[in-house]
């Protein structure tokens, strides 16, 4: 088979099955963890445990993504909720830094809504404001870990995340994926671009104009 053949093959039936083949087994062996933080969080955010939020996965498509809920609902007087930093607890920060918040999306990845690796999937009204070469980070699933993830995560700016992005979306192959799982468990262990310097959470996405593409 050649490299071609081989990495059309695995773009079409190949990443599924190891999205499968790894998902299910890592969703059994993480369950009684899910649990234990489920039942903190009902307990302290009064049975809010999960965060649902509409997001747009393959071509666009919208589907609906599952996380622990990390923040509470706090508003201000003017009914507005508080920003991040105020929102987010003490133990939302922990299974942040843990990653232990994203474990209801390997859910998602067995109804075929994300992959295990691939470009994250954003907000909706981000949408219109990508370049057309941004916009390309959506011709392959959205992942749970991605090759931006890998590269700085929410420390690095938006213009290198989509750069990173379009790089793995033309890069695909299963070299690449496990060499990203690989890179994912250290990030994960060493809590690494968990936010952006000086912030809780990344800052919005308003548009930008593209840039140079990075290397592996």
């Amino acid at each position: 088979m050649s490299d071609s053949a081989s990495a059309s093959w695995y773009r079409a039936w190949g990443k599924r099955l190891l999205d499968l083949s790894l998902a299910l087994p890592v969703a059994l062996l993480t369950l009684p963890l899910l649990l234990a933080a489920v039942a903190v969080l009902a307990v302290q955010n009064r049975g809010q445990v999960l965060f649902r939020q509409q997001r747009p996965g393959w071509h666009g498509a919208l589907f609906t993504l599952y996380k622990l809920q990390t923040m509470t609902n706090a508003r201000n007087a003017q009914g507005q909720l508080l920003p991040d930093a105020q929102r987010l607890t003490r133990l939302g920060r922990w299974l942040r830094a843990t990653s232990i918040d994203e474990l209801p999306q390997l859910w998602n990845v067995l109804r075929g809504e994300l992959s295990l690796i691939g470009p994250r999937p954003l907000l909706p009204q981000y949408l219109p404001l990508y370049s057309p070469r941004q916009a390309r980070r959506h011709d392959v699933k959205p992942g749970i870990t991605g090759w931006a993830q890998v590269n700085g995560r929410n420390a690095i700016s938006w213009e290198q995340k989509f750069e990173f992005d379009v790089w793995y979306v033309d890069h695909v192959s299963l070299t690449l994926d496990l060499h990203i799982l690989w890179l994912t468990a250290g990030r994960v262990l060493g809590a690494q671009g968990i936010s952006a310097p000086g912030q809780a959470t990344t800052e919005a996405f308003t548009g930008s104009a593209s840039s140079s593409s990075p290397s592996a």
